[in-house]
């Protein structure tokens, strides 16, 4: 257990730091299902408008290190490829 004011303090950061960086990772993953329904369900309507909403939450992420650089791009180069076969 925390004895000294600093520990206690740096108890709190973490706890809100946690609580914020699981908020980002769970809208992050929501978005992600968001848009995979659409494509399975071929909306092409709202796949663009969900696509850049996703694409927003993905760079966020990546920015804020919830995930790294590379599987944002990895994440949005898989499903924009989805996208664009829905087209073909």
């Amino acid at each position: 257990m925390a004895n000294n004011p600093q520990s206690r303090k740096r108890i709190r950061q973490t706890a809100a730091r946690t609580e914020h960086n699981t908020s980002l990772r769970s809208r992050m993953r929501t978005e992600v299902k968001k848009l995979e329904k659409a494509i399975e369900a071929g909306e092409k309507k709202t796949i663009g408008t969900q696509f850049v909403e996703t694409m927003r939450a993905l760079h966020k992420a990546a920015s804020k290190g919830i995930v790294k650089k590379e599987t944002a791009s990895r994440k949005i180069s898989r499903l924009s490829s989805r996208i664009k076969s829905l087209g073909a």
